[in-house]
């Protein structure tokens, strides 16, 4: 009698065992995990494209004012890119830090008279920043100061921008430029433009032709409601008597124009900057 082959016996004793019920679902559920897991990866890898390819964009769009032209007629991105940082850039020595992010809007030839204009008092406020740092050295050695005191100043020039409202064809916002030295060095710009008629917005845009006397009221109103209202300068002082065309203002979120006073024209210096919300109920 022949010897039994070994494997051929295990292999039939391995045939003869029964096979649970539940087997088949966990056969079944676990190849649907895979399936899952797998579309998972692919989904995470296709999301971190996506993500990867719109960070390149941004940075184009950064780059070339061109693109974002371009990009400002494509369908699904006008709305989205016609702010952009055209320029940001920051600079140290031992003198003072420089930081700059200027804004530039996508767009037609209004936009880019806007972004000939921003760009022109940027430049503006840069050279006069370098002039005011290297008058105010002069004088600060020519009076016994040092250069250890002097690089403890941690002077800033500072140039940057705040979007205050956008729609797909209106904008607000606001350059800022600063030197840290002194408050009168601090100026504000505002920017309100309807870029689908290529126009800036007016307070009688946005209120009508009662506009004057609604701002009035308003600002009046909230003078007299506020905690201290000796804060604020009486017309025999200097103070607030009227708005007019040249009143600075930006819109908010809320869609209401806000007028901007600087910094102790209409109040005591330590207020700073005044604004003042624009509603027919104030």
């Amino acid at each position: 009698m022949m010897e039994q082959d070994p494997w051929k016996s295990a292999r039939a004793e391995f045939d003869a065992i029964p096979l649970p019920e539940e087997l088949n679902d966990r056969v079944l559920a676990g190849i649907r995990e895979g399936q899952f897991r797998r579309k998972r990866r692919r989904l995470g890898r296709m999301l971190g494209t996506c993500a990867a390819c719109f960070v390149l964009l941004l940075g184009v769009l950064n780059l070339s004012p061109t693109v974002a032209k371009a990009a400002a007629d494509l369908p699904g991105l006008g709305g989205v890119f016609q702010v952009l940082t055209f320029r940001n850039f920051r600079d140290t020595d031992t003198d003072r830090t420089v930081s700059v992010a200027q804004p530039g809007i996508t767009g037609t030839e209004f936009a880019e008279k806007v972004n000939g204009e921003i760009q022109q008092r940027v430049q503006a406020a840069l050279a006069e920043g370098e002039s005011v740092v290297s008058d105010y050295k002069e004088s600060y050695f020519a009076t016994g100061g040092t250069q250890e005191e002097w690089e403890a100043h941690d002077i800033r020039v500072t140039v940057d921008y705040a979007i205050k409202y956008q729609t797909d064809t209106r904008v607000s916002f606001v350059l800022d430029t600063d030197i840290s030295l002194f408050n009168s060095y601090h100026k504000q710009y505002f920017y309100n433009l309807d870029l689908a008629v290529d126009r800036e917005l007016t307070l009688r845009d946005l209120l009508g032709d009662d506009w004057a006397a609604i701002c009035n009221a308003s600002i009046r109103a909230r003078m007299a409601a506020a905690e201290d209202p000796t804060v604020y300068f009486t017309p025999e002082q200097g103070g607030f008597t009227t708005v007019d065309e040249s009143t600075p203002f930006y819109i908010n979120s809320a869609g209401n124009p806000v007028v901007v006073f600087p910094r102790a024209t209409v109040a005591i210096g330590a207020l700073g900057v005044v604004e003042f919300e624009i509603t027919e109920t104030a």
